[in-house]
């Protein structure tokens, strides 16, 4: 599919319809359309026709969306850039993908010391969205998520992965039209926000965001029922926060209800239903490399859900995805047996950008159907069953999703010890009284003040990746293999 083509041809049919409500103001896509051109110009003006990956403040108003799709008209990747997030952060993610020119609707430029180009306030030009030629293999975006050497790691995605995923997106025939109102509640700086924009662009219907400063949940709760939404995507985690007031909610309009980026709870999905009464509810799951996800599952409201310990199933492949789960030696296994999800298809990444070291760690190359296939090992524990459905078991390793992202334990672990001078500490990922998960550090010492520590933190990670409880303990109890008991430390928390 050529999907520029498609955009062009949606917004230009689209004039007339809102495209945009941010922060009660409705924009159309005649005004989206001019202020995307007004920015091309300035692209061409004042960056340097080879650059490739150009820097995105992100902002929540029209121009930082409307720079999105002029850098896609014009060939080019945004790498998005969280102005909350710690400027040392920020400056990791500019040098390790070679940003010279970075988009900025703020008043104030942020990175004052590049070549930082406004977005806003431009003289109008004619409107042009004819877009450059691209080709499968140029960059879109590059998401940066969290590393285990304190280090983010950048995921490079392609138009070609971009494409397959929108591909794989119509194929399950979640309909949106140009009626449609669809929620956008991510920050930019995570890939769900990619198909909650780019999915109602492509239909011409109209996308409300959340502002920042604003509490999301009772937000997200007022524009559902206020604006009648009728599309959304959502990380599970809200609809702890939402529960309480489950019975006040009543969202008739809403027709398709999804969810993705941590595991999502069969009882909280049935009694969201209840909220949502004529919606199909699905359940869809993917890894940032597998471009935003790449498996779904449809909720049934009066038969049987599948389950695992209360976690409703990943369910079957999209279309441009092959699945298997393998031992620790690659070898599939058997229906019913535990295993590590991988994942392969047209989505699939070509790599981390400048990783080779983690490429070879998580890339692997098997016999599958009788073609030799690439495949990406997700660190999901899993199971299939008989029908072809995937149980979502639990993490292989020690990575957790916290409010949708997901957080590398160690890269915590790693700024904790270099603020306590090397003192032993574990982060440990931990489900609190409302069921949402928190992050808790346990430190090898007597209780210490830890306000310096905490500051430290602040500045090199974002607020979703701080520990929410800290506890002392003067020895880390071992298993019998002798390796630290993290079962043993996370009861610190739970009991």
């Amino acid at each position: 599919m050529n999907l520029l083509a498609n955009l062009q041809h949606s917004i230009n049919n689209s004039l007339k319809n809102n495209a945009f409500c941010i922060n009660t103001v409705l924009y159309s896509y005649e005004e989206f359309a001019q202020i995307i051109s007004n920015i091309r110009i300035s692209i061409k003006k004042f960056s340097d026709e080879e650059e490739t990956n150009i820097g995105l403040i992100t902002n929540d108003d029209i121009y930082t969306y409307a720079s999105i799709i002029a850098l896609w008209l014009e060939g080019k990747a945004y790498i998005p850039l969280n102005p909350e997030f710690p400027i040392d952060r920020n400056l990791t993610v500019i040098n390790q993908a070679n940003i010279q020119s970075i988009l900025d609707s703020s008043d104030t430029i942020v990175f004052s010391k590049f070549n930082s180009i406004s977005t806003i306030n431009l003289e109008n030009s004619e409107i042009n969205l004819t877009p450059a030629q691209v080709s499968n293999d140029t960059l879109a975006y590059i998401f940066f998520t969290s590393g285990t050497t304190g280090t983010p790691k950048g995921v490079p995605i392609t138009f070609g992965n971009l494409s397959g995923f929108i591909e794989s997106q119509w194929a399950l025939d979640y309909t949106i039209t140009e009626e449609d109102r669809c929620l956008q509640m991510f920050e930019l700086t995570f890939d769900l926000s990619v198909v909650s924009y780019l999915a109602p662009l492509l239909k011409g219907a109209c996308i409300y965001t959340i502002p920042k400063d604003e509490i999301k949940y009772s937000y997200i709760y007022e524009l559902m029922e206020d604006h009648e939404l009728t599309y959304s995507l959502m990380v599970p985690s809200i609809l702890h926060y939402l529960r309480p007031y489950f019975e006040e909610i009543n969202c008739p309009s809403m027709k398709f209800s999804l969810f993705c980026g941590e595991a999502l709870p069969l009882d909280v999905t049935e009694e969201w239903s209840k909220c949502v009464p004529n919606a199909t509810i699905a359940n869809v799951y993917g890894p940032t490399e597998c471009t935003i996800y790449c498996m779904d599952y449809t909720y049934s409201r009066n038969g049987t859900n599948k389950a695992h310990n209360g976690i409703l199933t990943i369910g079957k492949d999209m279309i441009n995805t092959s699945t298997i789960i393998v031992d620790d030696d690659n070898n599939e296994v058997e229906i019913g047996e535990e295993g590590e999800l991988c994942l392969s298809g047209a989505q699939l990444t070509h790599g981390y950008w400048q990783n080779e070291e983690k490429n070879k760690e998580v890339f692997f190359y098997k016999n599958h159907n009788g073609v030799e296939t690439r495949f990406y090992r997700t660190g999901d524990l899993c199971c299939v069953d008989k029908d072809g459905d995937v149980l979502y078991l639990g993490r292989v390793d020690f990575q957790a999703k916290i409010q949708g992202f997901r957080v590398e334990l160690s890269e915590i672990e790693f700024h904790a010890k270099s603020a306590l001078n090397k003192l032993n500490t574990i982060a440990l990922a931990f489900v609190n009284s409302i069921s949402n998960t928190e992050i808790g550090l346990v430190i090898e010492s007597k209780a210490i003040d830890t306000k310096q520590l905490l500051g430290n933190l602040n500045e090199k990670l974002p607020k979703y990746m701080i520990p929410t409880q800290i506890k002392f303990i003067e020895s880390f109890p071992l298993n019998t293999n002798g390796k630290i008991d993290r079962k043993k430390l996370i009861k610190l928390f739970t009991d």
